[in-house]
């Protein structure tokens, strides 16, 4: 099989390959690696990429396949780690010139160490906003991370670089983060599919500044791929006290139930809380029509809640005052000038106001749980808009003045730590993918995964194949 063609397959689809002899892990690893390449100058989704560990890793690989024993689950798979999850041997710079390179980094982070673990090989680490503070990717580091669909735009963030590299093909498989949407919002802008799993499923080792609100998770092609990585990923880690203890069974196993009888509760507009542009409401109603032809009960109605932004700011700028609260003077004037400020509300917060948020989310977290006792799915739109123009935290003459003003459908899932995934559902006027979102109750993941697989397998989740981006 020619090298450019292996880049279109899913990692489910490469393993078949290796288990048959019809290519190997090596010719992936340097299909990846050579697509990578040939995308960076345009929409600039690496750090750095690991070509000599991955293929030796790959090499490795390929002899146990030769002699009929795999090692894990996905053994000579080609992946790439979000910069903000430690890789043994490279660099974390959390896209910040405050962190030096210097160092030994000997150690994996709880995810990036059960790919080891699997056989899995690494082509590199993605970029990701200063430290994953907002929704775009562009940093004083690594500069702007751009659409592959239109480089004009952003891939959103923070996980933009595991998003574009999914879509272009550096690798059918990524490990992002998401604090309020980091893995759902650039999976949305393009094209791709990523599961924010419930927080604690995946350990996360250090602990992230934002605390609570911090998940690790898939990005992939498709749901089934993700179901993959989560039996992968989710295993126990000693080193996160908050993690949860071992999954029920394996995701990839359950994916088959379809959504025949599941209460589906779809709000285009969380009550009218948000504008959403049309051709982004038509897409995703489209595909909740899908659903009810599936089987599912679907009913238009809203869930309890107003926007918690303001508690969320709370504990997301508090969280960020943690993170540059060592760093000197001449460090913080290196900083991307938004993270300096909201660093500075955050640390103006009281104890109480903040304790004051911390309330609010419990009980949004109360409000949620009381309607997944009458649904067992919500969908929404993923995000209001499509990509808009890079290098810009907000849509111009939206007159918002933060990322959140454009993820409102994201971040309260973070606040209530329940499993929330995107799903494409088509193109908007101009070519820009469409995400449509969908959220369980906590610890109902595989809900999550079995509703997107069902959308992929009846053909309503997809985007088309053409990227303006040549690779």
């Amino acid at each position: 099989m020619p090298l450019m063609q292996l880049t279109d397959l899913t990692a489910r689809q490469l393993l078949d390959g290796f288990r048959t002899g019809e290519f190997g892990p090596q010719e992936a690893a340097r299909a990846a690696l050579d697509r990578a390449a040939r995308i960076q100058p345009e929409v600039n989704a690496f750090v750095r990429l690991t070509e000599e560990e991955a293929l030796a890793r790959a090499a490795e690989s390929e002899r146990r396949w030769r002699r009929g024993e795999p090692k894990g689950l996905l053994d000579g798979v080609p992946v790439t780690v979000k910069d903000i999850l430690p890789m043994r041997g490279h660099p974390t710079l959390r896209g910040s010139r405050t962190i030096s390179p210097e160092g030994s980094w000997d150690e994996d982070a709880p995810s990036v160490a059960r790919l080891r673990e699997h056989g899995a090989v690494f082509v590199g680490k993605t970029t990701t906003p200063e430290f994953g503070w907002k929704g775009v990717t562009d940093s004083p580091l690594t500069g702007i991370t751009r659409n592959p669909y239109d480089p004009s735009r952003t891939a959103g963030g923070s996980s933009g670089g595991s998003a574009a590299a999914v879509a272009l093909g550096a690798g059918p498989l990524s490990l992002g983060t998401d604090g309020g949407g980091s893995l759902r919002i650039p999976a949305a802008f393009c094209g791709i599919f990523a599961l924010k799993p419930t927080y604690g499923r995946v350990p996360l080792y250090p602990a992230s500044a934002f605390g609570t609100l911090s998940h690790v998770g898939p990005m992939t092609r498709d749901a089934a791929d993700a179901a993959l990585l989560l039996d992968v990923i989710g295993a126990p880690d000693a080193r996160d006290w908050s993690a949860s203890g071992p999954a029920p069974g394996s995701f990839a196993a359950g994916l088959d139930g379809g959504v025949r009888g599941l209460r589906v509760a779809f709000s285009p507009a969380l009550g009218g809380q948000v504008a959403v542009r049309p051709q982004v409401a038509a897409a995703v109603r489209r595909a909740v029509a899908g659903l009810a032809g599936l089987g599912a009960y679907v009913e238009e109605t809203d869930p309890d809640f107003s926007d918690p932004v303001e508690a969320f700011h709370a504990l997301w700028f508090a969280g960020a005052a943690r993170v540059v609260q060592r760093l000197s003077p001449e460090q913080r004037k290196l900083l991307d000038p938004g993270l300096r400020e909201i660093c500075g509300q955050g640390a103006r917060l009281s104890a109480l106001e903040y304790l004051a948020a911390v309330d609010a989310r419990m009980d949004l977290g109360r409000r949620m749980g009381l309607f997944h006792e009458r649904y067992d799915l919500l969908v929404t739109p993923t995000l209001p808009v499509t990509a808009f123009e890079a290098g810009a935290e907000i849509p111009a003459g939206s007159g918002l003045r933060r990322w959140t003003g454009w993820t409102p459908f994201t971040y309260p899932f973070n606040l209530t730590q329940q499993p929330a995934a995107t799903v494409p559902v088509g193109v908007d006027g101009d070519g820009l993918p469409v995400g449509l979102q969908l959220v369980a109750a906590r610890h109902r993941d595989d809900l999550v995964l079995r509703a997107a697989h069902a959308l992929y397998e009846a053909g309503l989740a997809s985007v088309p194949p053409d990227r303006a981006v040549a690779a």
